[in-house]
């Protein structure tokens, strides 16, 4: 047997989440009885202290832990087309059981079919697809887990299997949206920096001979720019190693989570890069929570899961007080206004919600807001982010040619 510590909000409303410890067979077990009390399981972590079961059953468990525990977490494409491929032919009538048996013969992947697989034995032994999920650790995301299993209890699954699609499927396409955007940038970029390395490692040394006759009378320029061509060929090996300290250290402040909540207060806080952020984390948290309470889960259970999606350690932060303030009883609105990092327009669409009894269907439609200004203003960003580098690259280049064009200059007026 192992211990495992786990949290998860019961499914009445305004219940506050649990957090305890259960010794059980697999994450799978635990599952099965927090559902059978009544609570959605948020968050399962094994504690370790395997208990030795003697002979060939010992091993056959250990095996199937370790393959359980190595599955990677399914990918957001292949995730997006396995539900809406399960969704509808759940909409076409067929079976669950049968519906994952012709999914995993549409898939390509051999861990999507394996993940399947193990989905339909389950499944056909008598488990709930909720539990299935969740006995395969990784592979699902817990606030996916938590909608099919509202969905199952409503009998509901193929319209919240729809529903789940189309909002994994819009997420996906703001990714794909922004990493299209930035290819361009990136290139750019990555053309000014070898422009400028060729300059100075290759053309630049090229002129020494000619600068050493001028000797003191080498205009500051030209001489800032040969000592700056003869450090990068002293010392090119910096240009690769301070890249990768740079990332390094970049991680490890993150991985503190008081050096990262710094970080990220700071991201805010810049100009132009700070609401752009702002306005991925409220369209996010709004359409995870709008979806959940859509699906029938309730709002404190929704708020817990949601602010498990949330990578933003600012806003991380701000929904644990929300929560605190929801249990309070203070509704949606009001802890959100004091919170203090969501924008106004935010905050006065979640309170015609809840006066008009549509908190969900104005969530969905804060997320589609905040979604098309993501776009905007990341295009708009991107924009001028092309120019801006061009400009550079010229203003430099430029500035290293005038410099030598002044030294050839100086040489030929000493010469004459």
């Amino acid at each position: 047997m192992v211990q495992f510590r786990y949290r998860a909000a019961p499914a009445a409303a305004g219940a506050e989440p649990v957090e305890g410890r259960m010794e059980a067979p697999s994450k799978a077990a635990v599952v099965d009885r927090l559902h059978a009390l009544g609570q959605v399981p948020i968050r399962i972590e094994e504690l370790g202290g395997t208990r030795r079961l003697g002979g060939l059953a010992a091993r056959d468990f250990l095996q199937s832990s370790s393959r359980s525990s190595g599955r990677r977490r399914m990918s957001m494409r292949s995730l997006v087309l396995l539900t809406g491929q399960i969704a509808t032919l759940l909409q076409a009538g067929l079976a669950i059981d049968e519906s994952l048996r012709i999914a995993e013969e549409l898939v390509e992947g051999k861990a999507e079919k394996s993940s399947l697989r193990a989905l339909s034995d389950k499944v056909s032994g008598g488990a709930t697809l909720a539990d299935a999920m969740a006995a395969q650790g990784r592979v699902f995301p817990p606030f996916y887990v938590s909608m099919v299993r509202a969905g199952e209890a409503g009998a509901s699954l193929d319209g919240t299997l729809a529903r789940l699609a189309e909002y994994l499927d819009r997420t996906q396409a703001a990714r794909e949206h922004v990493k299209s955007a930035l290819i361009y940038p990136l290139i750019v970029a990555a053309t000014c920096c070898v422009s400028i390395a060729t300059l100075f490692l290759f053309v630049v040394p090229r002129f020494r001979p000619m600068f050493e006759q001028a000797g003191d009378a080498l205009p500051g320029p030209a001489r800032a720019i040969m000592a700056v061509s003869d450090a990068l060929q002293d010392y090119w090996w910096l240009l690769f190693v301070l890249p990768l300290a740079a990332v390094l250290l970049v991680r490890w402040q993150l991985g503190d989570p008081e050096r990262r909540f710094r970080w990220e207060r700071r991201l805010l806080r810049i100009p132009l890069i700070g609401p752009i952020v702002t306005k991925v984390e409220v369209a996010r948290f709004s359409r995870t929570l709008g979806t959940l309470l859509r699906n029938g889960v309730s709002l404190l259970a929704a708020l817990t899961i949601t602010q498990q999606t949330i990578g933003n350690r600012v806003f991380h932060d701000a929904l644990s007080a929300v929560i605190e303030r929801v249990k309070a009883g203070k509704g949606l609105a009001e802890p959100m206004m004091q919170a203090k990092v969501f924008p106004a327009l935010a905050v006065h669409l979640v309170r015609v919600g809840e006066e008009s009894g549509r908190q969900d269907e104005m969530l969905l439609k804060l997320a589609d807001i905040f979604e098309v200004e993501t776009r905007r203003s990341v295009d708009r960003m991107l924009a001028l982010l092309s120019p801006a580098l061009t400009v550079v690259l010229g203003v430099i280049v430029a500035g290293v040619i005038g410099s030598i064009l002044s030294a050839v200059l100086s040489v030929y007026d000493l010469a004459m």
